[in-house]
């Protein structure tokens, strides 16, 4: 589809015809970015009117990606009009939407409409524009707050992919030590239990916990739209990664602690994801300086290993044993609520998911 402006002609890529994805690849290389066709799911690209490729802007789901313009025409209003087309066109479909961007970028955003977050010197800022924004989630936060008479006031963000005894135990010892625990479920439907499926199998593992409340994550706790490297299946640890943990913990500290008095957020020790422990470590760094506690407990075992180590437990476990059917070995993993889950017809699709999947998540 084509557009005529008096300036400039826009055009929406067709990524699988092989000479528009050099074309975009190639002018994105000149200006320092590394595009990937399977992280965007539209692309467009302005032309000037003499022909002369200006930029170029893409989207997945509701995240802006890939906005860039020529270095000789950052002055012109190619900038907005890529923006304002990419924005124009996802509000249409989501309530409002993200962009990730260098901080002294965001100005240009900002002036378009755009809000910031948070930012993650040097490489982050995060934005957002549309007819939801994050004081939508703090409405539904204080709508669950629950009246305390002590500071003891707890968090934990779990994923529970799926729900484990791990899980469980963690969510026990806090509720112990606490008034009130609000326990956040990243809802996110990126992993291999869907998050209907998640949240109903945490929901009947813990009914025995009367001041545990449930939270949806949203699109700020852990999501796709903040913290993207959570979700990716490769485990190296980088800058970027630990820069998205960082703007995902701002966030929290920012708009989460001061609505629900938060004072402990209670994390697993991590033995096997790298991603979870950049996150951890951006945990300790930030919480503490807006007076939240980071409660650290050792992930639980059962028994040992081959290795005589102790066999802690963990999701991933769990996915791998279904992967190469092997259930039954990691039965003391399970809580009730997964286990007759997953020994029930109604994981059949979720279990054939895992067992040819290649994905860690």
């Amino acid at each position: 589809m084509t557009f005529e402006d008096t300036d400039f002609r826009q055009e929406t890529l067709d990524l699988d015809n092989p000479f528009d994805l050099k074309l975009v690849k190639d002018f994105l290389a000149r200006l320092g970015f590394e595009f990937d066709p399977a992280e965007v799911e539209c692309t467009m690209i302005v032309y000037n009117l003499k022909g002369d490729l200006v930029g170029t802007g893409s989207h997945m789901g509701r995240i802006l990606k890939y906005v860039a313009v020529a270095p000789t025409f950052r002055d012109t209003t190619a900038f907005a009009l890529i923006v304002s087309y990419m924005t124009e066109k996802l509000l249409k479909i989501y309530k409002h939407t993200f962009v990730f961007t260098r901080p002294e970028n965001s100005v240009r955003f900002r002036g378009l409409g755009y809000t910031e977050i948070a930012s993650a010197e040097p490489l982050f800022s995060v934005l957002e524009f549309g007819f939801e924004s994050i004081t939508t989630y703090q409405d539904y936060l204080k709508a669950l707050k629950i009246p305390t008479e002590s500071p003891n006031v707890a968090a934990m963000v779990v994923n529970c992919n799926p729900f484990t005894n791990g899980h469980k135990f963690l969510i026990e010892k806090a509720a112990s030590e606490n008034e009130v625990v609000y326990l956040f479920v990243v809802e996110e439907d990126r992993s291999a239990f869907p998050f209907k499926v998640r949240w109903e199998l945490i929901r009947k593992g813990i009914e025995h916990l009367q001041n545990v409340v449930m939270v949806r994550g949203g699109m700020y706790i852990v999501s796709g739209a903040i913290f993207p490297s959570y979700f990716l299946k490769k485990e190296l640890v980088s800058d970027v990664m630990q820069k998205q943990a960082e703007l995902d913990v701002k966030i929290f500290s920012k708009y989460v602690v001061p609505i629900l008095g938060i004072k402990k957020r209670y994390v697993g020790t991590e033995n096997y994801c790298k991603v979870t422990g950049a996150y951890n470590q951006a945990m300790k760094s930030i919480l503490p300086s807006f007076g939240v506690e980071v409660v650290e407990i050792t992930r639980k075992a059962v028994g040992s290993g081959a290795d005589h180590l102790p066999d802690y437990i963990s999701a991933s476990k769990v996915r791998k044993a279904i992967k190469h059917d092997k259930l039954p070995e990691i039965i003391d993993f399970l809580p009730d609520s997964t286990r007759e889950f997953l020994f029930s017809d109604e994981s059949l699709e979720i279990r054939q998911k895992i067992k040819v999947s290649t994905g860690r998540h």
